[in-house]
């Protein structure tokens, strides 16, 4: 059995610092395993939090070595334990203690997406028909646990901090599955320009590096969703047409 170091942050919303403990590391063991041990026998009042410690749940998200992690998801073993590990709370969001944040403006930016609209029952039971093809696209969206690393990772939130006018990856995300949706009738399209600030990503593809369900985030949500926008405001076809349609009629 190895020994590694591990550099946790500790400290309260607005102060803190790294600092070391050491701990036996086995095969197959995870960072959550660590910090886990750590808090057991080095340091009970550490905070983390976690639930499932099966990748489902999002709760364990931290930044371990600088990158945007589950710490569930992240095998000590894969990392050069010959040099310090450094485990960091999420940096898009207000710091609470050691390494846990404040993530509940996410779920305040989701109340302000419009929801889901279907049509009226295609059937006489109430129900809906589709094709499977048809709600494919949109099914990818759907593996989301909602741990928030696309959001962390994403220049715009965690370095210019444009929470006031910019929904963050996830979301877009989250409004590309109801948009993509064969049943769906809502238009968010102006919305989506105007006050979610989709014209603020400049598609890093960050996002989709970071994320735990391999979701495209980047290439299938946000990307279409910029055609969509930019085809609606600024298409020359389009808008001759629209001012057509609002021209008075002449005799």
């Amino acid at each position: 059995m190895d020994r590694a170091t591990f550099r946790i942050w500790r400290g309260d919303a607005g102060s803190g610092e790294f600092r070391s403990f050491e701990t036996d590391v086995w095969y197959g063991m995870v960072v959550l395993d660590a910090v886990r041990a750590i808090q057991a026998e080095q340091a009970p009042d550490l905070a983390v939090r976690w639930n499932c410690k099966a990748g489902k749940c999002g709760s364990c998200s931290a930044v371990v070595n600088g990158m945007p992690r589950l710490m569930c998801m992240t095998r000590v073993r894969q990392m050069d334990i010959t040099r310090p590990i450094t485990v960091e709370p999420l940096r898009a969001f207000p710091h609470v203690r050691d390494l846990v944040t404040d993530v509940s403006w996410n779920f305040e930016v989701k109340k302000r997406i419009r929801p889901f609209r279907p049509p009226p029952p295609h059937n006489g039971d109430g129900s809906w028909t589709m094709a499977q093809s048809d709600v494919e696209r949109s099914q990818e969206f759907r593996k989301c646990i909602e741990c928030f690393l696309c959001q962390d990772v994403c220049h715009v939130l965690r370095e210019h901090h444009r929470h006031a006018d910019f929904i963050g990856p996830r979301f877009l995300a989250y409004t590309a599955s109801l948009e993509m949706h064969p049943l769906d009738t809502e238009d968010r399209l102006e919305e989506l320009r105007t006050v979610h600030g989709v014209g603020y990503c400049n598609i890093t593809k960050c996002c989709t590096k970071v994320c735990p369900e391999g979701i495209t985030i980047t290439d299938n949500a946000i990307i279409p969703l910029k055609e969509r926008v930019a085809d609606r405001a600024y298409d020359p076809v389009r808008k001759l047409v629209r001012l057509l349609r609002r021209a008075p009629a002449t005799e």
